[in-house]
C-alpha cells in the first residue's frame, strides 16, 4: 500500500497520482549496463573461452566478472528505488508529495492553502514529458520537486480541484 493511499482521511479519495519520470533512472541505467554489458559479461566469456588459463587466474576473473554482474544490477535497482520512493498526489481535499524511502520527507497541503503550482520544463523535458513542480502555499516557502512526470497534467487536476472547492 502506497504512503498516499494509507494516509487519507475517511471521506478523501485519490484523484490523480504520479511520480518522478523514468529519466532521474537514466544515469543509473547507463552505469549499470556499462558494469554488467562491457567488463563484466566481457571478462566471463573470456574466462570460460580460453582453455590455457590457470585455475587461479580463471577464479579470479569469474569472481570479478561475477562482482561486475551484481554491482550492475545494485546501481539499477537503486535507481528503481529511487524513482518509486517518491509519490505525488491530489486527493479531494490535499496535495501529498512523498520523497524518500528510509529518510522521508512529506508534504501535505490542504488545496484552500495551495497559493500556486509553477511548472518548468527544459527542452528536452517538454519533448519527453517532464519538468519541474513548486508547489507554493500561503505565506509559505516554494518546494521544488524536480523530474516529475506530467507536470502540467498535475498542475492542471490540482486548479481543477480547487475550483469544485469553491
Amino acid at each position: 500500500m502506497s504512503y498516499v493511499d494509507s494516509h487519507l482521511v475517511p471521506g478523501e479519495t485519490v484523484i490523480y497520482e504520479t511520480r518522478l519520470h523514468w529519466i532521474v533512472m537514466l544515469g543509473h541505467i547507463v552505469v549499470g549496463c556499462l558494469l554488467l554489458g562491457l567488463p563484466g559479461a566481457v571478462l566471463l566469456y573470456y574466462a570460460a573461452s580460453q582453455t590455457g588459463i590457470e585455475s587461479r587466474n580463471l577464479h579470479i576473473m569469474e569472481g570479478g566478472g561475477a562482482a561486475l554482474i551484481v554491482c550492475g544490477v545494485v546501481v539499477i535497482l537503486m535507481g528503481m528505488v529511487r524513482r518509486n520512493a517518491t509519490e505525488m498526489a491530489l486527493t479531494s481535499r490535499r496535495v501529498v508529495i512523498k520523497t524518500g524511502l528510509v529518510g522521508r520527507k512529506t508534504i501535505e497541503m490542504l488545496l484552500n492553502k495551495v497559493e500556486s503550482i509553477e511548472v518548468s520544463e527544459t527542452g528536452l523535458g517538454r519533448m519527453l514529458g517532464y519538468g519541474t513542480i513548486v508547489v507554493i502555499g500561503t505565506g509559505g516557502t516554494p518546494e521544488p520537486f524536480h523530474q516529475v512526470a506530467h507536470p502540467l497534467e498535475f498542475r492542471s487536476r490540482v486548479q481543477q480541484q480547487i475550483e469544485k472547492l469553491h
